[in-house]
């Protein structure tokens, strides 16, 4: 079939907008309609849910979503593709099954499963499977294909594979999907949802509509929206969703390698952004396996300090906590949120956060806060705090690790039952899951010299946009320039060393770089700087979310003769 493939996204992480399926389905026309709910979080949330009920361990908001919105599916022919089964597809297909019946509604049902590994050591342990099973359910005749542990992008590719035929030698029609499924999957993180820029979009960025790839035969993609919604699509918006979440220009997936430096995006239109020249190369002989185990018990309290002497104050309380409850597992971090000469009480107060994570429940729980609290009376002058009492709560450690691809039984259960084993790639690279390349720029000019015209101080995302993001303990943080000028001095000018000195936390940990001319992008992968992962981290960012635009604020040497402000022309990146 030549017409292309209408894929909209529902819904990019548990506890999304809960209307945008009604809104999606009413908005215009669509083939599929997919829905991301889960995140490494997610499935540790999950755990606990499937530890306190086994039949439980699947997105519940979706089964509550889906009531109103079933009969619209099935009477326009949209298929609606979601991983919200989690740890348990099957659970979750059969209850969309009594859902159905419940609603006298005839549903076509098929699942993917085999993601899930046993190991007794793990709360949850779930190998990121592609996206032939998907494709497997569809070609039968599903209404409804349920997931646990794919990856996010496999959603839209999957249907593309159902749609177009590809085989799993088709490598740059199924890179070109996977774009457009990367693309889609954080809903509307691509129509300026957490845009650097969200002033000039049209509505000023209050509630971007949902996104829609349209997926041709040959992989390429245009990314668009419902006429009517807000937001905006563009090639800055779409460039920035681009740069969330991913590592080098190899990107790595259990059906294909894309190549992110060979993207190129092109303004189509109003609200239209065609996305072609995506490259693929064979899959690695592994398979990423996120794993999933609690590692203790956490709590935290924060002292304010107001006023004079803030450093002194929080040595008092620090030496006070560490006498009546002990050193070990306690962490202190001083926001010098105070402002010298303040009016009031707030503007001239710092925060002290303290956390404590202990294996012993009852030592992080009450022994801790109400040691804190203790200290109301007998500590640093107007010692106050902004928490109370309270017991701990458990805290999980994410790490990820690779098994190999033939070791997996990928199987999609069809809507009448038939579980279909899914083969693995018969062509795979090896050296694909460990190459760390630090790819030079290409198809541009040289970098601009340092130190040559005059400069004005200034924040830097007065030329610049960022998007930064969690995978597990490390952070990216992505980094576009609106004009050619400008990525010419920002790939000569944003450094390792210079990032090192511009966020001071990165100095001591491995960062890799990475250039993508095509999007006058530079990405860093920051190794470790959250730890054991999101679930663990005690930082006051801990998925790296804000890690952008802290860079953006900082006042560096700009460039005088560089434009600030929107590109004259809301065009094309790499055309």
């Amino acid at each position: 079939m030549s017409a292309p493939l209408r894929v909209g996204n529902a819904s990019g992480f548990y506890g999304d907008r809960a209307t945008a399926w009604r809104e999606m389905l009413d908005g215009g026309e669509l083939d599929v309609l997919t829905g991301d709910y889960l995140a490494e979080l997610t499935m540790l949330i999950l755990g606990r849910d499937r530890m306190r009920d086994p039949a439980l361990g699947y997105a519940k908001t979706f089964l509550r979503q889906l009531e109103g919105c079933l009969g619209t599916a099935l009477d326009r022919g949209v298929r609606i593709v979601t991983n919200a089964g989690g740890l348990n597809p099957a659970g979750l297909a059969a209850a969309i099954g009594s859902l159905a019946d419940r609603l006298g509604l005839t549903a076509r049902i098929g699942y993917v499963e085999g993601d899930a590994l046993a190991r007794p050591d793990a709360l949850t342990a779930n190998v990121y499977l592609g996206a032939f099973g998907i494709a497997a359910c569809l070609d039968a005749g599903a209404d409804v294909v349920v997931t646990g542990r794919v990856t996010d992008a496999s959603l839209a590719v999957g249907p593309a594979i159902a749609r177009f035929g590809w085989g799993r030698d088709d490598l740059d029609a199924l890179a070109g999907a996977t774009v457009a499924g990367h693309l889609i999957e954080c809903g509307a993180q691509v129509t300026g949802g957490n845009f650097s820029f969200f002033t000039e979009l049209p509505d000023g960025g209050h509630r971007p509509g949902f996104p829609i790839a349209e997926i041709h035969p040959d992989g390429s993609s245009v990314l668009t929206k419902h006429p009517g919604t807000g937001g905006a699509v563009t090639v800055e918006t779409v460039t920035a969703q681009l740069l969330y979440e991913v590592g080098g220009p190899a990107y790595l997936g259990p059906d294909v390698v894309t190549r992110l430096d060979t993207v190129r995006l092109h303004q189509d239109g109003p609200d239209r952004v065609r996305v072609s020249g995506v490259r693929g190369t064979p899959p690695p002989d592994t398979l990423k396996v996120g794993v999933n185990n609690l590692g203790g018990f956490r709590n935290s309290m924060t002292f304010v300090l107001c006023g004079l002497d803030v450093p002194a104050k929080a040595a008092l309380v620090r030496g006070q906590l560490e006498e009546a409850v002990g050193k070990e597992g306690l962490e202190f971090t001083l926001a010098r949120t105070d402002h010298p000469d303040a009016a009031d009480t707030e503007a001239a107060s710092a925060l002290l956060h303290v956390h404590l994570r202990d294996g012993d429940k009852a030592r992080a729980g009450r022994a801790f806060s109400a040691a804190a609290v203790e200290l109301a009376l007998a500590s640093y002058p107007g010692c106050t705090l902004t928490t109370l009492p309270g017991d701990a709560t458990p805290y999980g450690v994410f790490t990820a690790d690779t098994v190999p691809q033939d070791a997996v039984e990928h199987v999609a259960v069809l809507p009448g039952g038939e579980r279909v084993p899914i083969p693995p790639p018969t062509r795979t690279d090896a050296a694909a899951a460990h190459a760390t390349e630090v790819v030079p720029a290409t198809g541009g000019a040289a970098a601009r010299p340092e130190g040559t015209g005059p400069t004005r101080r200034a924040p830097l995302g007065e030329l610049v946009g960022a998007r930064s993001g969690d995978k597990g303990g490390d952070a990216n943080l992505g980094v576009w320039a609106r004009t050619d000028a400008t990525y010419v001095w920002l790939r000569g000018w944003l450094t390792v060393e210079r990032l090192a000195e511009l966020l001071p936390e990165t100095a001591p940990l491995t960062v890799e770089r990475y250039e993508l001319p095509h999007l006058r992008a530079v990405n860093f992968v920051v190794r470790g700087l959250l730890g054991q992962g999101v679930a663990a981290s005690t930082r006051f960012d801990p998925q790296a979310k804000a890690l952008g635009e802290l860079l953006r604020c900082r006042v560096v040497d700009l460039p005088a003769d560089l434009p600030t402000g929107p590109p004259q022309r809301v065009g094309e990146a790499g055309a």
